[in-house]
Parts: structure tokens; C-alpha cells; sequence
């Protein structure tokens, strides 16, 4: 076994009718799923939600996954799965069949590993892919790819796709030159004050005309003739 062999998970499943209800399922502990391929049409299964659950913690979507139970054996890769809004369980899961022989193009996550001098220096390390496409044998399908940063040393070093190591099967897919991580020269940005809102008394508006500081005497209103004979 060499550093690219990949250990396979096992899972149970059993057949099922695709006019069962989802939500009955379920309510009994077991997740609807199918699987389908090139060479395979979509067949409807079940699983036991524990061990379904289980597995994907350890699994996710780029470790191959032996289906058992349904005639000969799959080799799979989870392909969708979908998950419950609140709760977070698993509600549905889609298996894409690999065909013997046949490469699997997929994307890979990447690991960074290492630590950057420039960081220590007081510049930023910026990670700009998180995963990159590869074609792979199925037997060599790594779970993820490691991205040593511990040689970004200086503003301007950076990795590209190209760069990372591949099993030996693998093709890159990605754009060889695609920068994966790059440092950054921190730049401190000036903070600007805004200046303090004018306060406004309710209910004492200048009037027109006013000068601040000043106190305007608004003058009753003049008395109609009516008034003065009185």
C-alpha cells in the first residue's frame, strides 16, 4: 500500500420501493438514498440513519464507499447529500457508481499544513483555494491534498495548483497556474473619524434670521380693531 492507497468504507443497504413514504422511513431511523452511474440506473435504497451518520463524519464526499446488499458490491462516492434545515440530520443521500477501470474527476479539499514565516514577520497569508480538481484512479483517490506553506517567506511568495503533489495517477484540472496561496503585505488602514451629527433641541428651532446665542422673542399677534374699541 503505498501513500495514495485508499482505505474503502463498507456500508449495508437494502432495496426499496420508491413509492414508500420519505417522511414514514424517516420516523423509523432509516434515510432514503439511491444510487445510480454511467452503467447504472437510479435505484432507490435505505439505510440505517446511525450508521449513515456515522459514516459521513468520517467519509464526506471524496472517500470511495463499498455499497453491500444489493446484489455485487459498489464502489461509490457520495455525490448529494441533503440535510434537515434545524436539526442537521441527513434526510436524503445520492451514491454515484465509479466504473471499474475508469478514472473519477473530482474535487479534492486541501490541507494546509506548516507554518509561514511571513506571518511571524507581520504580513497576511492569503488562502485563495480551498480545493482543486483532479482526475484520479478510484483505488488512489486521496481524502484530501496537502499544501505546505512553510515556504512562504517574504510579500509576493505564493503556491500555485502545479505545485501541489498528486498521486501518481492524478491529472490536474485546475489551471496549473491558479494561485492556491499568496502573502500579503499588511497595510494598517487609516481610520477615519466622522464628524459629530449637529444636536437639535426639539422644540427650540432658530428662526430664521437668528444668531446663535441670541434669544428671539416671537410678538403677539396685534389686536384686530374690534378688540382696541373694547
Amino acid at each position: 500500500m503505498n501513500e495514495y492507497s485508499v482505505a474503502m468504507l463498507a456500508l449495508e443497504v437494502k432495496s426499496r420501493d420508491a413509492k414508500e413514504s420519505a417522511e414514514v422511513l424517516r420516523e423509523q431511523g432509516i434515510v432514503p438514498a439511491v444510487y445510480y452511474g454511467p452503467k447504472e440506473g437510479t435505484t432507490p435504497i435505505s439505510i440505517n440513519a446511525q450508521k449513515l451518520e456515522h459514516l459521513w463524519k468520517e467519509a464526506g464526499e471524496t472517500t470511495i464507499i463499498t455499497l453491500k446488499g444489493v446484489g455485487e458490491d459498489k464502489d461509490t462516492l457520495i455525490h448529494d447529500a441533503q440535510f434537515h434545515p434545524v436539526t442537521g440530520k441527513l434526510l436524503h443521500v445520492d451514491f454515484y457508481v465509479l466504473e471499474k477501470g475508469k478514472k473519477v474527476k473530482i474535487k479534492v479539499p486541501l490541507e494546509f499544513t506548516g507554518v509561514a514565516p511571513a506571518e511571524k514577520s507581520g504580513n497576511i497569508v492569503v488562502k485563495a483555494l480551498y480545493e482543486i480538481e483532479i482526475e484520479v484512479a478510484s483505488q488512489e483517490l486521496p481524502h484530501n491534498l496537502p499544501v505546505d506553506i512553510s515556504s512562504l517567506v517574504n510579500v509576493g511568495d505564493h503556491v500555485v495548483a502545479k505545485d501541489i503533489k498528486l498521486p501518481p495517477s492524478a491529472t490536474l484540472i485546475e489551471h496549473p497556474d491558479e494561485i492556491v496561496v499568496s502573502v500579503k503585505e499588511f497595510k494598517e488602514e487609516p481610520v477615519e473619524i466622522a464628524p459629530a451629527p449637529e444636536t437639535v433641541i426639539i422644540g427650540e428651532e432658530k428662526a430664521e434670521g437668528e444668531v446663535p446665542g441670541e434669544t428671539t422673542t416671537v410678538p403677539a399677534p396685534a389686536k384686530t380693531e374690534k378688540a382696541k374699541k373694547e
